[in-house]
């Protein structure tokens, strides 16, 4: 059974966590304060869940979801991920990150970032645009015509490949932006960012997108 290492248990992480649970997988979930403070969390997920250290959750998994605030992005284990499809749900907050240049200036993409700490994984964008809640209340299954779409981007066909199934497996449509670098088209205050929308509208919302907000 494929293990999902999550690198972060705030709001996302969890909801990720039970999704991935009644979805078949196995998961190993870590915080920053340790996995003793897990212990509710992973009494509720059953179990196929358990929780460790960020270390820990990185070399158990087969795939990992690193959900941590961008600040913290250089703290995630490097070796451990080596070789493995890695998740990223990460948005650009400065009022919590400070102001990074590169960013403000459209010279980057929070992903790209990410990747760069991990030169050795392959980073793909998922989960960013949807607020925590709605990754377990607004799914739906394949070919309802309600369901939502979501976006994901990476540099490597199998990790985007990846993000495609595991949305689908949780109930969502996917549009695969391309590369890291056109994912700034689904970050923080662009049209797709935060809105509930099929193919069609997203497709449409990325391709409005504004470079520099």
């Amino acid at each position: 059974m494929t293990t999902i290492g999550i690198i972060g248990a705030g709001n996302i992480g969890s909801q990720v966590a039970r999704k991935a649970i009644e979805s078949g997988y196995d998961v190993v979930i870590s915080n920053s304060r340790g996995p003793e403070t897990l212990a509710a969390l992973v009494a509720e997920l059953g179990p196929k869940a358990t929780a460790g250290t960020a270390a820990q959750a990185a070399q158990a998994a087969d795939i990992a979801v690193v959900t941590v605030p961008l600040k913290a992005y250089a703290d995630v284990p490097v070796q451990p991920l080596a070789g493995k499809i890695v998740i990223d749900t990460n948005n650009y907050y400065f009022e919590r990150d400070g102001h990074i240049e590169a960013l403000d200036n459209g010279e980057a993409t929070v992903t790209g970032m990410l990747q760069g700490h991990l030169p050795t994984s392959r980073v793909a964008k998922g989960f960013n645009h949807i607020t925590a809640a709605d990754i377990t209340a607004d799914s739906f299954p394949t070919g309802d015509p309600a369901r939502r779409a979501l976006a994901t981007a990476s540099d490597f066909a199998d990790a985007s490949d990846f993000v495609t199934k595991l949305y689908d497996e949780f109930g969502f449509d996917t549009v695969n932006i391309g590369p890291l670098a056109e994912s700034w088209r689904v970050e923080r205050d662009r049209p797709a960012y935060g809105t509930r929308q099929n193919i069609a509208e997203l497709e449409a919302n990325l391709a409005k997108a504004p470079r520099t907000i």
